[in-house]
């Protein structure tokens, strides 16, 4: 039995969607999504993209990449993935030495990766120096059976729902509303540098968003909160970002962006939806709360500096 590692090409996208689907059910992976992370990287990320080989089948992937849209030098992800299946052969730890000596070539000097909050993969970070920072978790709904707050009948004055789409021409102001939500998400490294044309290439562009689905609160014309859609045409809905700029927080816009999101969603015919947070987001855990969901999983942040 030979395992090879080797770096990923557009014919793995399929297998690399399947082991992430089966390793990580909680997130989306569709071949498209996966061959444009990889296609569609800024070249500031330095992204390589590996996969592990048994015997002629992709049983593990890593995407190991600079964080280059965080004013901190020097910071770097990369977070190996194996099939439920194969795991206990070496594959996953083959990735990280892999991505490792490619990020420390491209000068990275602290790496940050996700561990699942459960024992095999916390001993799998401490065996290769990773140490444990902050926790998140994952939450569902089943948006089949659960029932969604009505929106409000009228809306508040100045108060319009558009959706992704409707920025088509100029999506600019969704990525400013983007940018400043990102910043001020907790996290160990701030998103805090993105630039525009990185955006337009990884979030407006990325197959797996789905703009008719996402929600753009605006007041008076101008954006103020959304919720950024992202589906699998599998049934299942992902919430990949909700924020609300800073000038129109606690007025319930991002409570509203998501409401809107999630009823389009389920009439989309989305019958799962799944979301993120950091465990020391307290508003955010609440709004999820309050529309019905519950945790799923638990995740764990590490880091490892390099040197």
């Amino acid at each position: 039995m030979t395992l090879t590692v080797r770096d990923f090409r557009p014919s793995d996208a399929k297998a690399v969607a399947e082991l992430r689907r089966a390793a990580l059910p909680f997130l989306i992976a569709t071949p498209e999504g996966v061959a444009w992370q990889v296609a569609g990287a800024p070249p500031a990320r330095r992204l390589r993209s590996l996969v592990a080989v048994r015997d002629g089948q992709v049983i593990g992937q890593i995407n190991a990449g600079l964080l280059h849209d965080s004013s901190t030098p020097g910071q770097a992800l990369a977070t190996p993935v194996v099939h439920p299946a194969h795991r206990r052969l070496g594959a996953g730890g083959a990735l990280l030495a892999a991505g490792e000596e490619h990020l420390a070539a491209a000068g990275a000097t602290r790496l940050h990766g996700w561990t699942v909050d459960e024992p095999g993969s916390r001993a799998f970070a401490a065996r290769h120096g990773y140490r444990p920072t902050r926790p998140a978790r994952f939450l569902r709904l089943d948006l089949a059976r659960t029932a969604l707050p009505p929106l409000p009948d009228p809306l508040p004055p100045g108060v319009r729902l558009r959706t992704g789409a409707d920025f088509g021409a100029d999506p600019r102001p969704l990525y400013e509303a983007d940018a400043e939500a990102a910043a001020d998400e907790p996290a160990e490294v701030a998103a805090d540098a993105v630039a525009y044309a990185d955006w337009l290439r990884t979030t407006w562009e990325n197959p797996d968003i789905d703009l008719g689905l996402t929600t753009v609160v605006t007041v008076d014309g101008a954006v103020a909160a959304y919720t950024l859609a992202a589906t699998d045409g599998r049934g299942r809905y992902v919430t990949a970002m909700t924020g609300c700029r800073r000038a129109f927080r606690g007025r319930g816009l991002a409570r509203l962006a998501k409401t809107d999101a999630l009823r389009r969603a389920r009439d989309a015919g989305c019958t799962e939806a799944f979301t993120g947070n950091d465990d020391t987001n307290a508003p955010m855990l609440a709004i999820n709360r309050g529309f019905g969901y519950r945790p799923c999983a638990g995740e764990l942040r590490h880091v490892r500096d390099l040197g």
